[in-house]
């Protein structure tokens, strides 16, 4: 017999159902087990009497060993899992669990030292299922737009983007890095005439932070199109990216997010508002008497960012706001530049910046000297041989997947929604 999903169970029809044991409680005359498959969950009831060869099968059976069973659904007013339960004609544990080394109430490090069983909580499952819906949504965004969808490698010759904060690994007879970013290989796809690429993969950061929203392993969503008149068309098509990604969590997952999470799915509106930076600087010091620290100037930090966040909503009522016009010695090389002015962006939301975007330059020669500017020629001579080649004008942005997640649940920490926290101080399980 194949087995049936425990959603798509039929009343008094014959099934064979598979999960693990959520829940058993033995009684007097009957024992109940709550059993759970990805699709749902169900009690499975046993009367003892008549049923002793089922009965010793569970003896000494504990939370989380997984089981099958044969028998019947049936419907049952008394019954608080969903007014159906399962009779079983027959039942065989395929695993047997040890008693759980998690206790109940336990601290967020000590939960990620059992990220197995961590995950097997409702909340958790519910999180990963809205994350992958997330992205889903974006993903077919994307491919309606006639993206391509690529695979860019992650060990690397010479250190990406900044120059620093790389994880230097053996490589043979010779030194490797982690990638930062696909950012390169992206521009590499633009120059091919790809056009229009995307990538969802690990992005890696050697950076020793040890912060809410900050991890050495993360998911990265990058995005790259060609053709573009100005940065406003990636901002542009960002908006339409995260309107499609949270509509499609919305449509799914709205009533489950409002009752396990407490928050509210929000899609927002277009145009997202827009801001030059020093143009912000003079609204948080006019509301909120906000001075940016000297070491700041040019940037951001994170309480700039969550009064920036509040300033959206008070004055747009919008929860997302792009920044533009920053200093050029805070944004990476290869951002084009107007008289200095580096034409890109970063996107803030909830509190958070989300996104660092730009249209990037294009031509040999400028890239060239800004690498220079930057002391970073050598490490990137072969980045900038791909110019040669002849690349059109093009843009585009990154959007770290599990960042995202935890300000749409509302959930206080990255690792909370990661799948297994990489952090400075996390290297197991």
């Amino acid at each position: 017999m194949e087995r049936t999903l425990i959603k798509n169970l039929e009343e008094e029809k014959e099934s064979l159902i598979k999960g693990h044991i959520n829940k058993i409680r033995d009684t007097k005359y009957m024992i109940f087990i709550v059993l759970e498959d990805r699709s749902g969950f169900i009690q499975v009831s046993i009367e003892k009497e008549g049923n002793e060869e089922l009965t010793k099968k569970i003896e000494g059976v504990l939370k989380d060993s997984i089981m099958e069973a044969k028998g019947v659904m049936k419907l049952s007013e008394y019954v608080k899992q969903g007014g159906k339960e399962f009779i079983p004609t027959d039942i065989n544990i395929l695993s047997y669990a040890e008693a759980s080394p998690l206790e109940e109430g336990a601290n967020l490090d000590t939960r990620l030292d059992y990220r197995w069983i961590d995950l097997k909580t409702e909340k958790n499952q519910l999180m990963l299922k809205i994350q992958s819906t997330l992205v889903e949504g974006m993903r077919e965004y994307l491919y309606s737009e006639d993206f391509t969808e690529i695979h860019t490698p992650k060990l690397i010759g010479t250190a990406s983007e900044s120059g620093s904060e790389v994880f230097e690994v053996s490589y043979f007879d010779r030194k490797a890095y982690l990638a930062q970013s696909p950012q390169f290989y992206k521009q590499m796809a633009i120059v091919s005439g790809l056009e229009r690429v995307f990538e969802v993969a690990p992005a890696f950061r050697a950076e020793n932070s040890n912060t809410y929203r900050h991890a050495t392993e993360y998911t990265s969503f990058d995005v790259e199109f060609a053709y573009i008149n100005s940065y406003e068309d990636v901002m542009d098509l960002e908006e339409n990216l995260i309107i499609a990604g949270l509509t499609k969590v919305k449509e799914k997952y709205e009533k489950e997010i409002n009752e396990i999470f407490n928050t509210e799915v929000i899609i927002p509106t277009k145009p997202f508002p827009r801001i030059k930076l020093q143009d912000l600087y003079k609204e948080l010091h006019d509301r909120y008497g906000y001075e940016i620290p000297t070491e700041d100037i040019g940037d951001m930090n994170a309480e700039t960012e969550k009064l920036t966040s509040k300033f959206a909503v008070e004055k747009y009522g919008n929860e997302f706001i792009f920044i533009t016009d920053y200093s050029k010695t805070k944004r990476p090389f290869y951002h084009m530049r107007d008289n200095d002015k580096p034409l890109g962006y970063d996107l803030i939301w909830r509190g958070t910046e989300i996104t660092s975007g730009s249209q990037r330059e294009h031509r040999y020669e400028e890239l060239r000297k800004n690498a220079e500017e930057k002391g970073l020629t050598k490490d990137v001579e072969f980045y900038l041989e791909f110019f040669k080649s002849g690349c059109p004008p093009h843009g585009g942005f990154a959007i770290g997947v599990d960042r995202l997640t935890m300000l749409l649940l509302g959930l206080p920490s990255l690792k909370e929604t990661m799948f297994v926290f990489r952090g400075p101080n996390r290297l197991n399980p």
